[in-house]
């Protein structure tokens, strides 16, 4: 027997391996097998079983298979491949995405030194700048280090040949170890009674006279309702000793069990469970595509809802049509913001039906999570993008919530994917409706609905008769000449926050940067403190004292003076988070502040806590970032305040207008959710543009087709599909010639491709890597499936790889970007 197996590299083809005798009934398509990879050991996926194989000479057989059941069915297979092709990856790595992170297994190089024989090399070096002599400095003060982190270390890929011949000195020895998973199935100690009750009785009296632990132990066990009880909390809960434990099981009147631990996740955060009577217009949605589940048609309908009109009990009373099916369903929601509320209510109503995936989770949570829906005891699944890959079987309706939001685009690793767009060719091999919701619809979606690709239904009003709340611009510019700004507050916004806060009512502020400030500047020399790996500002942390690249993660000490000039007059601008929160405290010290960023709830629950928090009106005012714009319901809320308009307007990028219309709508309709009516102030320094006077007059549809007209007229979607190509490189010489190679080979398609020239890309310079784009349009009428743009790309690849000089500079393919930048 043989198999074609695919790795999580970037290589296009499958390759064949023999299945040894005893692991021939095990080897079927979809299921996970170790096999020999050059000069590793990898976790690959089979894709193919044959009889006979056209291959010859020496066939490398597999080491393992891990799996007694396919992961992938063939269904699951052709999504995948789709999702391959589409955004220009590998099968493998595509089908990674399937798998939770820590499971694979595979091997690691590992270098082990002779720190005496480096640090002699290193002295005969005459060229302090080599790899060689900057390999032996790293080796001379280690014992051992993996071969992966030296690379890292030297910022090189190619260090084979040096470490060789540091290999035949005598001064390293290289070691291939196979590393097992990272995680597994957890198991613990449980106890139970080894004989009847009655029997267990008769030994009482004689227990109570000898050892009163024991009997506790005992009452303790028969009070568990005869349940298999954990070792350690009935040890906790006795007060005894793991010796009573032993006696008792010598006496044969208890047998300790290992048992598998389900380790489930859970939010601190929970709503009670409320009845709601459904307004006319959310029962046409429902019923509009309870008829598509109830026949498993494929259909994709937008519901274009304003904030507050009740998209998430639609979704519920839909999930509840599914299951009465005996279908799933699947959540999908942008942020993990969003999850903790939506996951509280979709468990008050469907139980331990739901599991939950997302990022937050610890590994062995998301493992668990994932096994528990592939042995099909989960019906009902929500969480982030990753959430589209759990292994959910019979899928009846698949939901996207607030569609509109970039992050559903993954953008830091192959393959670049769009969930949402994912998620509509998952429904339609699953035949099934998918619901892409959201008060501020992508253009892409609105355009596909208004020429009949998806059926538009809308949700007009909000619930409970509950009023859109009243926007108002401050001119911060006037404002400020008027000395009426106490710094970054406006004195409209200050005397709203005390009101609302005499009649404890809920506020909730936005600025979407974090930090306190987000540029240092030196007054004498005009520089900006920036990151040494990227072309950005460093950002001033005051919480931790700290200057952090929001980019690459590097921390600095602050510093005392400027570090291009030495200057002391430097000065700190720009506005995040922690600086508002700190002049929050300032001007109302009695008022409870918290606040909502990546930085504060890094840790597990912290953002479910003060979410709770916040609902209980236990927290006056909630700080933060876009975090706080989407998705949250609180019915005390009834002032937003935004301090800058101008964050996201000001992006040099197609989508940037889009963007701000969006979050300050989504984080306006935050407020006024109930019979109070709400109000939000946007401070701004140019109130007459088009998008914020748009925003003012709750006018999405104006919005959106005098945006739509400029969009045609420049050539963006969803008139066009774009690629961004990207090259990267610490030599900055080798990222521009791969490009400009890369881009000689594209030429000739540009009678059907609009191509840009290479470019170097905004942020010039990323985690040490320089950066190079190319940007390709494609012609949605005459080229409607993308295939001419992909074609163009993978033959121009060939004869890259073939031609160029620069073929070991990696090509990055970004399909429908959700930016340029």
């Amino acid at each position: 027997m043989f198999v074609e197996v695919v790795f999580s590299l970037p290589f296009r083809n499958a390759f064949t391996y023999s299945v040894p005798i005893e692991f021939e009934d095990l080897a079927k398509v979809g299921v996970r097998a170790v096999a020999p990879f050059g000069k590793r050991v990898l976790t690959g996926f089979i894709v193919n079983i044959q009889k006979k194989t056209a291959i010859q000479g020496h066939i490398k057989q597999l080491a393992d298979i891990l799996d007694e059941k396919p992961i992938y069915s063939t269904n699951d297979l052709k999504f995948y491949k789709w999702l391959a092709d589409y955004y220009i990856c590998s099968l493998g790595e595509a089908l990674r995405l399937g798998v939770p992170y820590g499971i694979e297994i595979e091997s690691q190089r590992k270098i082990i030194i002779d720190k005496l024989s480096c640090i002699k090399l290193a002295s005969l070096e005459e060229d302090e700048h080599s790899l060689k002599s900057k390999m032996l400095s790293i080796l001379s003060v280690r014992d051992e280090i993996k071969f992966s982190y030296l690379q890292k270390m030297l910022g090189r890929k190619n260090i084979y040949s040096v470490l060789k011949s540091l290999e035949k000195s005598g001064a390293v020895t290289l070691l291939d170890e196979i590393e097992n998973a990272k995680i597994n199935i957890k198991t613990a100690n449980f106890v139970k009674m080894a004989k009847p009750l009655a029997e267990i009785y008769a030994f009482l009296p004689e227990l109570e006279q000898r050892s009163p632990k024991q009997l506790k132990i005992i009452l303790e066990i028969i009070s568990n309702n005869k349940k298999d009880i954990s070792l350690p909390y009935l040890l906790k809960r006795t007060g005894a000793s793991r010796s009573s434990i032993d006696s008792l099981q010598e006496k044969g009147l208890i047998s300790i069990i290992e048992k598998e631990v389900d380790r489930k996740y859970s939010e601190e955060y929970n709503e009670e469970l409320l009845e709601f009577n459904l307004t006319n217009k959310q029962l046409e949605a429902i019923n509009e595509i309870k008829t598509e589940i109830i026949h498993n048609i494929f259909k994709p309908f937008l519901l274009y809802g304003i904030t507050g009109s009740g998209k998430t009990q639609v979704y519920i009373e839909l999930i509840k049509e599914v299951l009465e099916q005996k279908r799933t369903a699947l959540i999908l929601v942008p942020e993990i913001s969003l999850t903790p509320q939506i996951t509280s209510r979709l468990l008050n109503n469907f139980g331990d039906d739901v599991s939950v995936i997302h990022s937050r989770m610890s590994l062995g949570e998301h493992y668990d999570s994932w096994r528990r829906i592939l042995k099909g005891k989960s019906s009902v699944v929500v969480g982030a993008r990753s959430a589209l890959f759990a292994p959910l079987k019979n899928i009846g309706i698949i939901i996207v919530d607030e569609e509109h939001d970039q992050s559903y685009k993954q953008t830091d690793a192959s393959p670049k994917y769009n969930a949402r767009d994912s998620a509509i060719v998952l429904a339609t091999f699953n035949h099934c409706p998918i619901v892409l919701g959201s008060a501020t619809p992508s253009f892409e979606s609105m355009y596909n609905a208004e020429t009949g690709k998806y059926k538009l239904l809308k949700l007009p009003d909000r619930i409970d008769s509950a009023k859109l709340p009243k926007i108002h611009l401050v001119n911060v510019s006037i404002e400020r000449k008027m000395k009426k700004m106490e710094n970054v507050f406006s004195q409209v916004l200050l005397d709203k926050i005390q009101d609302r806060l005499a009649k404890k009512e809920g506020v909730i502020i936005l600025q979407n940067r974090r930090g306190f400030s987000t540029q240092i500047f030196c007054d004498d020399c005009n520089e900006v403190e920036t990151c040494q790996n990227c072309s950005v500002p460093m950002v001033y942390h005051i919480s931790k004292n700290y200057v952090q690249c929001h980019y690459c993660g590097l921390i600095r000490d602050v510093p005392n003076a400027c570090t291009h000039c030495g200057s002391l007059n430097i000065k700190y601008y720009g506005t995040g988070t922690e600086r508002v929160e700190d002049e929050i405290e300032f001007h109302f010290p009695k008022a409870r502040v918290k606040r909502v960023d990546s930085d504060s709830v890094s840790r597990k629950s912290s953002l479910s806590k003060t979410l709770l928090e916040f609902s209980k009106r236990e927290i006056d005012i909630l700080v933060g970032t876009q975090m706080v714009s989407k998705g949250l319901d609180f019915s005390h809320v009834t002032l937003v305040g935004v301090i800058s308009a101008e964050t996201s307007l000001w992006i040099p990028d197609f989508r940037a207008d889009e963007r701000t219309f969006q979050l300050l709508t989504q984080v306006s309709g935050r407020a006024g959710r109930s019979n109070i009516e709400g109000e939000v102030i946007i401070q701004t320094q140019n109130p007459g543009t088009f998008t914020l006077q748009k925003v003012l007059q709750n006018d999405y549809l104006g919005f959106y087709r005098t945006e739509l007209q400029t969009r045609q007229i420049k050539g963006y979607p969803p008139f066009t599909r774009i690629c961004l190509i990207e090259t990267k490189d610490p030599d900055e010489n080798k990222a521009k010639g791969a490009m400009n190679d890369y881009y000689r080979e594209l030429i000739p398609y540009r009678k059907w491709l609009n191509i840009s020239p290479p470019t170097t890309a905004l942020i010039a310079r990323l985690k040490g890597n320089y950066r190079f784009n190319i940007l390709i349009k494609s012609s949605r009428e005459t080229d409607p499936g993308g295939a001419i743009l992909r074609k163009a790309i993978l033959n121009a690849f060939i004869g890259f790889n073939r031609k160029s000089r620069f073929r070991d500079i990696r090509l990055i393919y970004d399909i429908d970007p959700q930016s340029i930048i």
